[in-house]
């Protein structure tokens, strides 16, 4: 009886350690299958899985992700059972903001999210998509021009707008106002109209204006050796010319800044003064109460048929003579007048010793008409004249100062 117990004893270990290691493989399976939520791009799915991490798991998943994508917990964590993994996918996009381009990435869905993610303020924005559009794994270009207030200051009125342009010049149209072709705006039509910037509009306007304009006269002055030294006398008489200008005016704003001209043309030539230069030296002056020469003088009239040669019909006291400067008086007033103080020219123009006209006359001081004078006045007033003119006042007759 004993000896077959213990037999039976024997048949039964074996089965039993069999037993035993089943039973243990079981736990061991049981205890490396992990049950992980899966999460991508926000689809979520339960998977089990005997990967030891992260990594493991998403290769078991054919997951593959790269340097623009998120993965949480990262991919060289443990992983364990009942564990969340999520995978957001990175997307290129081509953002056009406010008229600058880049290329960003994103691991938004939408547009609405991605502008959000991107901190793109895009409340009264424009945008060229729908802001519930998916952004697919190949990415999107997307333009955002976003809401601006800036004031424009044009005519004298500030103009206050709301603008998406990416442009100062768009911001200026936005404002319903009109450039000129010559127009100007500060800052640069072609820079970025930012949150509260301030723009002038500068009115610019070129218009055409046509004058007649006098054309000054030159003037020649010639050596001639008939004239005493210190004499002059004008063989033509200059003339001033005329001329046509057409200007292109430039106004800023209504005021004129700047002129230019366009064309000019001459309408009347200018002629030149000659001008003759006495060089000979004063030839010995002749005595004072010598016979006149008969010649023509500048302003005729004055008879001299009745004039004393010496002068007797003039009042001693008030007779001309010769002055310091060696200056013969006496033969200017005999060769201008006849040596007649109240002398007058047949014109009316010139009277007196020195046949003076008014105009010159009282530039020098004298008052009435110069005939009405006495001789010793007139004799003044003729050398101060002379003082600032020389002989020219007198072409014919001036000669006879230096004899």
């Amino acid at each position: 009886m004993s000896i077959h117990l213990a037999g039976h004893a024997r048949r039964l270990v074996p089965q039993t350690l069999v037993v035993a290691v089943l039973a243990g493989g079981a736990g061991a399976y049981v205890a490396a299958d992990k049950t992980v939520r899966l999460s991508v791009d926000g689809r979520e799915r339960t998977v089990h899985t005997f990967a030891a991490d992260v990594a493991g798991v998403l290769r078991r998943q054919h997951i593959a992700v790269g340097g623009h994508d998120i993965v949480a917990p990262a991919p060289g964590r443990p992983l364990h059972d009942g564990d969340t993994v999520a995978v957001r996918y990175g997307r290129p996009l081509t953002l056009s903001l406010d008229g600058r381009r880049r290329r960003v990435w994103t691991t938004a869905t939408t547009v609405a999210a991605a502008l959000r993610q991107l901190g793109v303020r895009a409340d009264g924005a424009f945008v060229d998509a729908s802001r519930g559009a998916a952004i697919g794994r190949l990415g999107l270009a997307l333009s955002v021009r976003t809401q601006r207030r800036v004031t424009v200051v044009a005519d004298g009125r500030a103009h206050i707008v709301r603008t998406h342009a990416v442009t100062v010049r768009g911001a200026v149209a936005d404002a319903g106002l009109v450039l000129g072709a010559e127009d100007t705006l500060s800052p640069a039509a072609g820079s970025f109209p930012a949150e509260g910037l301030a723009v002038t509009v500068v009115r610019v306007r070129t218009s055409q204006s046509t004058r007649r304009e006098p054309v000054p006269y030159g003037v020649v002055r010639r050596r001639d050796p008939s004239l005493p030294r210190g004499s002059t006398a004008v063989s033509v008489a200059g003339r001033p010319g005329l001329r046509e200008v057409s200007y292109a005016v430039r106004t800023v704003d209504g005021v004129t800044g700047s002129t230019r001209v366009l064309r000019a043309t001459l309408v009347l030539a200018p002629v030149t003064e000659v001008v003759r230069v006495g060089t000979s030296a004063p030839s010995p002056r002749r005595h004072r109460h010598a016979a006149p020469r008969r010649h023509g003088k500048d302003q005729p009239g004055a008879d001299r048929s009745g004039v004393d040669p010496h002068g007797s019909d003039l009042p001693g006291n008030d007779l001309p003579g010769t002055d310091r400067s060696g200056l013969d008086w006496h033969g200017l007033a005999l060769c201008e007048s006849g040596g007649r103080p109240n002398a007058v020219d047949p014109s009316g123009r010139y009277g007196g010793l020195y046949q003076f006209d008014v105009r010159t006359w009282r530039s020098l001081g004298g008052r009435g008409l110069p005939q009405n004078a006495g001789a010793a006045e007139q004799t003044a007033r003729a050398q101060r004249l002379y003082a600032t003119r020389g002989a020219s006042p007198w072409p014919v007759c001036g000669r006879h100062l230096f004899r």
